[in-house]
Formats: C-alpha cells, sequence, structure tokens
C-alpha cells in the first residue's frame, strides 16, 4: 500500500491564490441518497453508468473528480491540523509521532512531516475560511 503524500496546491491556484486552492463554492450534488445500501452486484456510481450521452457523462464525472479531490485535499489538511495537534509538546496528553505513525497508518518520518505541516496550516490560520 502506497503512502499518502500531504496535498499540495496546483500550480494554477498557487499562481492566481498564493498558496491556498481554489475550493468550490459548493460541492457537486449527490445524484442518488448516500444512505441507501449498496448492492455489490450492482455497479452504480453516482447513476454515471446510465447516462448516454458521452457530454453530459464527462461532464458529471469531471465535476465529481473535482468535488472529490477538492475533498481529499481538505481532509488531507485536517489530518495534518490533528497530527500537529495530537503531537504538539504543550499538551499534557500529546502523542510521538510514533504513535501518531501507528494510528493514522503512517511511517514515523511521514508522521512527523504531516505534523510539521499541520503546524505551518495552524500557524496561517487553519483551513476553513
Amino acid at each position: 500500500m502506497s503512502e499518502p503524500q500531504p496535498a499540495r496546491p496546483s500550480r494554477e491556484s498557487r499562481e492566481t491564490h498564493g498558496s491556498r486552492p481554489d475550493r468550490p463554492k459548493r460541492p457537486a450534488p449527490l445524484l442518488f441518497e448516500p444512505g441507501v445500501p449498496y448492492d455489490a452486484g450492482s455497479d452504480r456510481f453516482f447513476e454515471l453508468e446510465s447516462m448516454d450521452d458521452p457530454r453530459q457523462l464527462l461532464a458529471r464525472a469531471t465535476e465529481l473528480e473535482r468535488a472529490f479531490r477538492t475533498a481529499a485535499d481538505r481532509a488531507s489538511e485536517f489530518q495534518a491540523i490533528a497530527a500537529a495537534q495530537l503531537t504538539d509538546p504543550r499538551r499534557f496528553d500529546r502523542i510521538t509521532p510514533a504513535d501518531l505513525a501507528e494510528q493514522a497508518g503512517w511511517t514515523e518520518d511521514y508522521a512527523r512531516k504531516m505534523a510539521e505541516w499541520g503546524q505551518g496550516l495552524i500557524a496561517g490560520g487553519g483551513v476553513t475560511p
């Protein structure tokens, strides 16, 4: 299993907005209710398989890909902030980078890097607008 890498803003977003990536104003709308039980025999994925028009399929798949990528990038930023908070030496209940690595399924070196990245995000105001 490959180790996750800290999210990095794309070149385009760094050029236009400094170091913060653009974020969509709203996520892509879901086309089915997330609470519907998953059918393992079905290849249903946001109703993409039922789209006949390739232009509509491309547009919707692209919209979903961007929404998921943005969600993954934001989740990585929150992971980094949590890593920084959990390893903060000022906390009485801090954990070591080794413990963090074990909890998150990372290497110890990667846990240190995530904590450092999180410290930078915290110093810069975090990830929320």
